[in-house]
C-alpha cells in the first residue's frame, strides 16, 4: 500500500479496513529503514497510527502540523511522498530525521529541541487570524515535553484565544488522570460535537437575556459545571487554563481518533487532546526497552543488536566511571540530569547515589539554577547536559552561577560536530557562548584519561567549570603525555619553530596527523593541548607568536567568538607579527551527516587542515 501512497489524499482514498494493515507496513518500513542508517526508533513507531489519523483528519498543507522535537516525524514524512528519501535518512545531503521546511511543503516549522511546539502553533494561530485565513493547526507534544517550563508558558498564553488551536498530548510514559474507559470515551466524544457545543452556546445566551438575574443565572450555573468537572474530567489542569480537555482516547484507534480530530476543528477555542501510545509499538525489543531505541545506529532487526563492534569506551562512559568513583570518596558531590540520564552517563551515578542523582526533566534552565541553590548550600553539583541543550539555560548560567561565582562544574557531553542527528543537534556554538561569561572556566580535555584528571581538578577548584568532551569513542592517544593541570595552563606536547597548531579538546588527535605531515615536508611545527580555553594561557601564547610565523587554532565551534578569534585578537592586542589561520566551523548551520563526511566538508581534517597551512605559509 505504502507504494500507492505518495501524499494525504492518496491516503484518504484507502478503505478504512486497510488502516491496521497500512499501519504495519509503515512500521516494518520503518524498522528495516532505521535498522540500515540509524535514527529514532521507539518513538516513531509509538506514533504511526496518530499521524495516520491527522494525515486522515487535516486537509494537509494547508493545515499545518507542528511535531515537537520532531523525532517521531518518519511517518509524517513517510505519507507526505518522501518514501523514496528514505534511502539518504540522517546522510549528508540527504532526508533530515527531523521537520525541515526546506525539505517539503507539509513541514510547516522546523524543530529539534523539546517543549517548543505549543509556542509556535499559536504564533501560527494568531498568524492565520490576522491574515483572515482559515486553516487548522495542530501541535503534537509528548508527555515528556511537557516537563519543559516552554511548554507552560504557551499554555498560559494560550488560555486567552477565542479560535480554534489543537494541541494533542501524545502520551507514551508518564499518566496523567486516569480515568473510566468508557465513561471517558463517552464524555470525550460528547463534548467536542457540535451539538453539545451549539446548546451551550445557545443556553448561555438566552439565559444571560433574562432580565435582573440572567448574568448571575450564568455564572452559577457555571460554578456548579466546574465541580461536577473536577470530580468526573480528568486534565483539569488544563480546564483551569480555559483550555478544552478531551481525553484519554487510545493512540492506535485511527476511526476514533478521526472522529475526536475532525469534530475538534469545529470549536472556537483551544482544545487539548490526551492521546494514550505505547512507545516502540510493534516491535519486540524497543517496546521492552524504549530508552535504548530512542535513537539508535544500525542494528541487527532480529536481534535489536547494535551492529559492528565496539573499539573503545566513550567519553560518556568516562565521565560515568570517573564520577562514580569521585562520589564514592566525596558525598558532597551530586548530580543534575535533564531528562538524559542514561544519555548523559548518570545512570550507573544513579543506581549506586539515588538519592544524589537529580533528573529535573526537560527543564535545562530549572537545572542549572537548581544547582546553583545546591552549590550556594555547600553541595558540589555536576550538570551533565548535551552541548545543543545547554543553551536554553544560558540566562541561568550567567545570573545565577558565574555572577555569584558559585562552583558549579558542567559536563557538556555531545560538544562539536555530532553527526546524523544534523543542525539542531552539533554543539558547535558552546565555546563561544561560555567564552561571554565572566568568570566562567571552560576546559576541553584531549582524551579520556585527561576528562578523568579534569573533572577531578574542577569539582576541587571552586569556582564555575564547564568540562566539554565530543560524542563517540574517546580518544585514547597520547597516554603518556599526562602533564599536571594547572589553572590557566595550556600543555605543549611537542616544541616547533614555523607553526604552532593550537588544538582544544577532539582537534587534538587531528592535530597529531596535521603535524606528521607537516614535519614529512619540512615544516616544524609546534603542538599544543589548549586545555583551557578560558583563561586563555597567555604566557605560552606569546611565546610562541614571538618564535612561530604562524598560529593555528584549531576548534569545533563556529568562529564568531570561538578561540581561534580569542587568539587573534590577543595576537593584533599586543602586536605580534605572526598570522593567525583559525580552523573551524564556518559561522552557519550545520546539516547531518557522519563526523568524518562533516570534517571534510567543513575542511577541518587533517589533509586540509596542512593543505591550508602550507597555502599559507607560502
Amino acid at each position: 500500500m505504502l507504494e500507492e501512497i505518495g501524499s494525504p489524499e492518496d491516503l484518504k482514498s484507502l478503505d478504512p479496513s486497510k488502516y491496521g494493515e497500512l499501519a504495519e507496513e509503515i512500521r516494518q518500513f520503518l524498522i528495516e529503514k532505521v535498522s540500515e542508517h540509524g535514527g529514532h526508533l521507539a518513538s516513531n513507531l509509538g506514533v504511526v497510527e496518530l499521524t495516520i489519523a491527522l494525515h486522515l483528519a487535516l486537509d494537509l498543507p494547508e493545515d499545518k502540523i507542528i511535531w515537537d522535537v520532531g523525532h517521531q516525524s518518519y511517518t509524517h514524512k513517510l505519507l507526505s511522498g518522501r518514501r523514496e528519501d528514505f534511502e539518504t535518512l540522517r546522510e549528508y545531503k540527504g532526508m533530515s530525521g527531523f521537520p525541515k521546511r526546506r525539505e517539503s511543503d507539509y513541514d510547516c516549522f522546523d524543530t529539534g529541541h523539546s517543549s517548543t511546539s505549543i509556542s509556535a502553533g499559536l504564533g501560527l494561530v494568531e498568524a492565520r487570524d490576522r491574515m483572515h485565513e482559515h486553516y487548522t493547526v495542530a501541535a503534537v507534544i509528548g508527555d515528556g515535553a511537557l516537563s519543559g517550563g516552554m511548554a507552560y508558558e504557551a499554555l498560559n498564553n494560550a488560555s486567552r484565544l477565542k479560535s480554534n488551536y489543537m494541541i494533542i498530548l501524545n502520551d507514551n510514559e508518564m499518566s496523567i488522570s486516569e480515568s473510566t474507559g468508557g465513561f471517558s470515551r463517552y464524555l470525550s466524544k460528547f463534548r467536542v460535537g457540535s451539538g453539545y457545543n451549539n446548546l451551550k452556546r445557545d443556553v448561555s445566551r438566552s439565559l444571560s437575556k433574562v432580565p435582573g438575574v440572567g448574568e448571575s443565572l450564568v455564572e452559577n450555573i457555571s460554578r456548579a459545571k466546574m465541580v461536577l468537572k473536577q470530580m468526573m474530567v480528568p486534565g483539569m489542569f488544563f480546564e483551569n487554563l480555559d483550555i478544552t480537555y478531551v481525553g484519554p482516547i487510545d493512540g492506535h484507534d485511527i476511526s476514533a481518533m478521526v472522529r475526536i480530530f475532525k469534530e475538534a476543528k469545529k470549536i472556537d477555542r483551544p482544545i487539548l487532546i490526551h492521546v494514550k501510545t505505547k512507545k516502540g509499538k510493534g516491535y519486540g525489543p524497543a517496546e521492552r526497552h524504549p530508552s535504548k531505541f530512542h535513537g539508535v545506529g544500525p542494528f541487527c532487526v532480529d536481534t535489536g543488536r547494535a551492529v559492528g563492534e565496539k573499539k573503545g569506551i566513550s567519553y560518556t562512559e568516562a565521565f560515568s566511571h570517573t564520577i562514580c568513583r569521585m562520589a564514592g570518596k566525596d558525598e558532597k558531590i551530586v548530580a543534575v540530569t535533564a531528562a538524559m540520564p542514561e544519555g548523559t552517563g548518570l545512570k550507573k551515578f544513579g543506581a549506586l547515589y539515588p538519592d544524589r542523582l537529580f533528573d529535573v526533566g526537560i527543564a535545562e534552565e530549572h537545572a542549572v539554577t537548581f544547582a546553583a541553590g545546591m552549590a550556594a548550600g555547600g553541595l558540589k553539583p555536576v550538570v551533565a547536559i548535551y552541548s545543543t541543550f545547554l543553551q536554553r539555560a544560558y540566562d541561568q548560567m550567567l545570573h545565577d552561577v558565574c555572577l555569584q561565582a558559585l562552583p558549579v562544574v558542567f559536563a557538556i557531553d555531545r560538544a562539536g560536530l555530532v553527526g546524523s542527528d544534523g543542525e539542531t543537534h552539533h554543539g558547535i556554538f558552546d565555546l563561544s557562548y561560555l567564552r561571554s561569561i565572566p568568570g566562567m572556566t571552560v576546559f576541553a580535555p584531549k582524551n579520556k584519561y585527561e576528562l578523568r584528571s579534569a573533572l577531578e581538578f574542577a569539582v576541587q577548584s571552586g569556582v564555575p567549570f564547564a568540562v566539554r568532551y565530543p560524542r563517540g569513542t574517546a580518544y585514547s592517544g597520547l597516554k603518556d603525555c599526562q602533564a599536571p593541570i594547572e589553572m590557566g595552563k595550556s600543555e605543549v606536547i611537542s616544541e616547533g619553530t614555523d607553526v604552532a597548531l593550537l588544538a582544544v579538546g577532539s582537534m587534538v588527535e587531528t592535530a597529531v596527523q596535521v603535524r606528521e605531515g607537516l614535519e614529512a615536508c619540512g615544516i616544524s611545527a609546534a603542538l599544543v593541548n589548549v586545555r583551557f580555553v578560558k583563561p586563555m594561557d597567555e604566557e605560552l601564547l606569546g611565546r610562541l607568536a614571538g618564535q612561530c610565523r604562524l598560529l593555528v587554532p584549531m576548534e569545533e565551534n563556529v568562529k564568531s567568538g570561538g578561540f581561534g578569534e580569542a587568539v587573534a585578537g590577543f595576537a593584533a592586542e599586543h602586536g605580534y607579527t605572526a598570522q593567525v589561520l583559525p580552523v573551524c566551523v564556518p559561522d552557519m548551520f550545520v546539516e547531518q551527516g557522519s563526523v568524518d563526511t562533516l570534517k571534510k566538508a567543513l575542511k577541518l581534517d587533517a589533509d586540509s587542515v596542512c593543505q591550508r597551512i602550507k597555502e599559507r605559509l607560502k
